[in-house]
């Protein structure tokens, strides 16, 4: 399929380029971050050429067992973009959640937090399976006319007069006014285009599974903070099935993970107990290596960064999901309005109000999950005694806890209208 010259291409371009395929936005990464991207543009704007690719098609993300918690704020946007009814479904309203401080083998652990449903009924957050996420949009965006090349990769890009010239593995090429990267905490957009980053590793793997239990969670999430990292058990769909984030030390993470069963159970058990009755693993058991990345800026010549691509965080406050839908809002929404407006949507002035926007909410979230990490991921005596007087504190005093409780909602900074609930 051949499209049109560029929306606001100045520059007529050459007898060869005219055989090239032209879009206004590619969209490089198929998750839910790249796919939310690609379905506010194309949604927001009747008529935009949106085109999506990468090496796995949206219909084949069912092997992926994470879950994710869906603050408020990422709700809002999914009801916004009109798929929040079908993905309701499966979506398990978090109604309470304690925390815990305690060392492995504690026979009692105190709850030092709990946070509940609040007065207006709203549940916290909303557990989501990352399967079901994906294929409703991508579905969405597929019926919006996002045009997706999949199974295939970006090789390179280079600068024209237009735009970016992108060659793909497949031998295709197409001219783009802006490419946006989505291809996760190894961006190769993001190397390519120069940009660094600020990194280290936590020395740690969180371990992903699904489990099922004989007594119902009710709603209810649980984080224990031990000396390793936090354990959190995040309720799912249907009542007796709970979603695991465990946080370990990498070479006790790949043992368990690749170990025999009977080993990873005996382990769960230490950590979880019996209150949800007979514990079984269902599927397979994961581990994902966890760090901060953080790239040094957000944009560069008609590039964008968005999601893991951007900032890949410690999932010890369930913040990841919901600062990627922040990106893709952000970005959806500069790159919709000058697309209105008749403006080229990869120029500098354009992307600059996205770095702008994004930037430092991005820092002091990276900031605030770093410094939780490293707060409770030790045994050293006299720190516990202060951060367990601190949660109490926390849990005595509403007026900070609301404050606690709106961070975690995707309250704090400047909201696009998407998350906020409203069409771009």
């Amino acid at each position: 399929m051949l499209w049109p010259v560029v929306r606001g291409s100045k520059q007529r371009e050459d007898e060869m380029t005219e055989t090239v395929d032209k879009v206004d936005v590619l969209v490089a990464g198929g998750g839910y971050v790249g796919l939310s991207a690609a379905l506010a543009i194309a949604s927001s704007v009747p008529g935009a050429r949106v085109a999506l690719v990468d090496p796995r098609p949206w219909r084949d993300a069912s092997g992926d067992l994470r879950a994710f918690a869906v603050a408020a704020a990422g709700r809002r946007m999914l009801a916004a973009l009109g798929v929040w009814d079908k993905l309701a479904e499966e979506a398990e309203p978090i109604r309470e959640m304690i925390v815990t401080d305690s060392r492995l083998d504690d026979l009692i652990r105190p709850v030092f937090l709990t946070f509940e449903r609040p007065d207006d009924g709203d549940p916290l957050a909303h557990m989501l399976p990352n399967g079901p996420l994906v294929a409703v949009l991508g579905a969405a965006a597929e019926a919006a006319g996002v045009r997706f090349l999949t199974p295939d990769s970006v090789l390179a890009t280079e600068s024209v007069p237009s735009g970016r010239r992108v060659s793909l593995a497949s031998g295709k090429t197409l001219v783009t006014s802006l490419v946006i990267a989505a291809d996760g905490a190894r961006s190769r957009l993001r190397a390519e285009a120069g940009i660094g980053i600020n990194s280290w590793n936590y020395g740690q793997s969180g371990i992903v599974a699904t489990i099922e239990h004989d007594r119902p969670h009710e709603g209810r999430a649980e984080e224990h903070f031990l000396p390793a990292g936090p354990f959190a058990v995040l309720p799912l769909k249907g009542g007796h099935r709970s979603s695991l984030v465990w946080s370990e030390r990498t070479d006790i993470a790949d043992r368990l993970v690749t170990g025999a069963p009977f080993l990873f159970d005996a382990e769960l058990v230490r950590r979880l107990g019996h209150r949800l009755g007979e514990l079984r693993v269902v599927g397979r058991r994961q581990a994902f290596p966890l760090g901060l990345t953080l790239a040094r800026r957000f944009t560069a010549d008609r590039l964008a960064l968005i999601g893991d691509a951007a900032h890949a965080i410690h999932p010890i406050a369930g913040q990841g999901l919901n600062l990627g839908f922040k990106d893709a809002a952000a970005l959806a929404e500069v790159v919709a309005l000058a697309l209105r407006a008749g403006r080229d949507p990869g120029t500098a002035d354009v992307l600059d109000d996205y770095q702008r926007w994004r930037g430092l909410d991005t820092l002091r979230m990276a900031a605030m999950t770093d410094g939780l990490n490293r707060l409770f991921s030790n045994d050293f005596a006299p720190l516990r005694l202060l951060r367990d007087v601190g949660l109490g504190l926390v849990d005595r005093l509403p007026p900070i806890k609301r404050v606690f409780a709106d961070a975690a909602a995707g309250a704090p900074g400047q909201t696009p209208r998407l998350v906020a609930g409203d069409p771009i």
